[in-house]
């Protein structure tokens, strides 16, 4: 669902999002955080929130997340790719059940499989929204965390879905871990616009399904970006390399 004139003209006036650029140079302390490009998500009639039918912004988010993917791993620059992966007899409201552990929705979508086997990658399940929260083992130590210290990552660009949910938590706790001096030597967070997107259920398709909240995407994806920034990410609408 895209919202035209005066609702989103309005948004983007009251709540402006003035997008920068970034460049990686070849000396970049920088590694690239993809968040839950996965069947379940982006794959049209993958499961329960898989997207009914082709959807144009998660298209796009899927080629920008494979290219960038692309541009780190032939630099050999880290990658940390989440994966949501529940147990099915573990619930997460207000969701139905969803990217069960061991089903194609939980895995990488084939744009990204390749990732699987490149050693340049990082690949963590998670069973929450918060991947921050999701990297948490049990003896208290955080995988995240422990991969930013091990790579002394100074910048990560994060992409993925959903841009204000699994997205906008992840970046909000890691800045508040950053400010907090858990993650040396974390400088910056930086939110790559077209390699975020949300997904559509507008208002009419909401009101028939019982406990569902209206989520129209083009709305939701500026609100998730405004947020972001508002937590002291940088969000970005183009990202180049060092040839």
């Amino acid at each position: 669902m895209v919202l035209k004139g005066t609702i989103m003209d309005l948004l983007k006036k009251e709540i402006p999002l003035d997008e920068e650029s970034l460049f990686l140079g070849r000396d970049s302390n920088v590694g690239l955080v993809i968040v839950d490009v996965i069947n379940g998500f982006c794959t049209v009639g993958a499961g329960n929130l898989a997207p009914t039918q082709h959807n144009e912004q998660i298209s796009v988010m899927v080629k920008e997340s494979a290219r960038l993917a692309g541009e780190f791993c032939s630099r050999k620059w880290p990658i940390f790719a989440f994966m949501d992966s529940h147990h099915p007899d573990i619930p997460e409201p207000p969701y139905p059940p969803h990217c069960i552990i061991g089903t194609d929705e939980s895995r990488l979508v084939p744009a990204l499989q390749w990732l699987e086997s490149e050693p340049c990658a990082t690949l963590r399940p998670k069973d929450c929204i918060n991947g921050f929260v999701g990297s948490i083992e049990k003896d208290g130590s955080n995988v995240f965390v422990d991969w930013v210290k091990e790579k002394q990552i100074k910048i990560i660009l994060v992409v993925g879905i959903c841009t204000d949910i699994c997205v906008f938590d992840f970046v909000a706790s890691t800045l508040s871990a950053r400010n907090h001096g858990l993650l040396p030597p974390l400088e910056e967070v930086v939110v790559y616009s077209s390699g975020c997107a949300t997904f559509d259920l507008p208002h009419d398709v909401a009101r028939g399904i019982k406990g569902a909240l209206a989520h129209p995407q083009e709305l939701m994806h500026h609100v998730g970006l405004h947020m972001a920034r508002g937590r002291g990410a940088k969000v970005v609408s183009e990202v180049s390399f060092d040839a």
